[in-house]
């Protein structure tokens, strides 16, 4: 297949990260978005996109301007090798477009679903043969965080997840494979956990928002940019490794586990969560604060010395 040609369906923001980033490795980029207004919203995220990534030294085979949008989804398919879907995360929506592509796909090309929420199996019910689907979820922005988690099953084409895995290498990405089918995959669900005691830390007033946020920034969070929480506790007990540290500390995890709360993200939990990020941010605005992620995120990716 045509790899060097690439089509983008829905250009929110995970959709226009993944338009810039294909640009950056050299590709031609076919975008789907049927909002009117969408070109020039794309382009700008491009163009700040192109800075950032220029830092990392990801745009020496790129043209920004290797790029055309349509109102069509079955259109904007023409021609690729892959498709990166990006479509609002309801399940119609996801069948209709992939009822209106199917048809247009090139033999051979591979379409895969940015989708966090919905499974694999849910978004195969919307395919009359679904062996060019897989799931392929970033983390936003895709454009400068690495990560991709990957799945195939029983219903996906021969060879489709392997192709996957050397596109996505090609563009710098890390893929993982999800290997069954649970809601929010694999980052997700450790992200709730790590959010859900945050908040409830919060609610049960031992620490501020902001000081929450300190202490994972400040602390574990340093590390797991480094190494996965198994491992860094694979060192934590010395010559031991893992098995002397879950020994020693299996009470410790134990009592700490069965305290942790249970909190809902009610309207109520969100206010409470509101207020105190406008305390600790003062009121900037999500572009200024997107900024500066982005900012840190790059000066990260090169102090551990790679990009995407």
């Amino acid at each position: 297949m045509n790899m060097s040609h690439a089509a983008v369906l829905g250009a929110g923001t995970i959709g226009a990260s993944w338009a810039a980033l294909f640009l950056a490795s050299g590709r031609s980029v076919a975008v789907y978005e049927p909002d009117e207004g969408a070109e020039p919203r794309v382009r700008a995220y491009i163009a700040r996109a192109w800075e950032t990534m220029t830092q990392l030294g990801l745009t020496g085979r790129g043209d920004p301007g290797a790029i055309t949008f349509h109102q069509s989804a079955a259109r904007a398919v023409e021609g690729a090798g892959f498709v990166q879907e990006n479509v609002p995360e309801r399940v119609a929506i996801k069948h209709a477009t992939f009822a209106e592509i199917e048809p247009e796909l090139e033999a051979g090309a591979i379409v895969a679903s940015s989708a966090s929420g919905l499974t694999l199996g849910q978004m195969q019910e919307g395919w009359r043969d679904p062996a060019p689907l897989i799931l392929g979820h970033p983390f936003n922005p895709p454009h400068l965080i690495p990560l991709v988690e990957v799945m195939g099953n029983d219903r996906t084409g021969a060879g489709v997840i392997a192709a996957a895995e050397a596109f996505y290498a090609d563009l710098g990405k890390v893929t993982i494979r999800v290997k069954k089918e649970v809601p929010g995959h694999v980052a997700n669900r450790l992200q709730a956990a790590v959010w859900r005691e945050a908040i409830h830390l919060v609610q049960e007033g031992v620490a501020s928002v902001g000081d929450v946020d300190r202490a994972m920034t400040a602390g574990p969070g340093l590390r797991w940019a480094a190494m996965g929480p198994t491992a860094l506790f694979g060192l934590g007990a010395g010559d031991g490794g893992l098995a002397a540290f879950c020994e020693h500390f299996s009470d410790t995890f134990n009592g700490w586990w069965d305290d942790l709360g249970t909190p809902h993200l009610t309207p109520e939990v969100a206010r409470m969560l509101e207020k105190g990020l406008q305390d600790e941010t003062g009121g900037a605005s999500v572009e200024a604060r997107a900024t500066e992620r982005d900012a840190m995120i790059v000066a990260l990716l090169r102090a551990l010395g790679g990009a995407t």
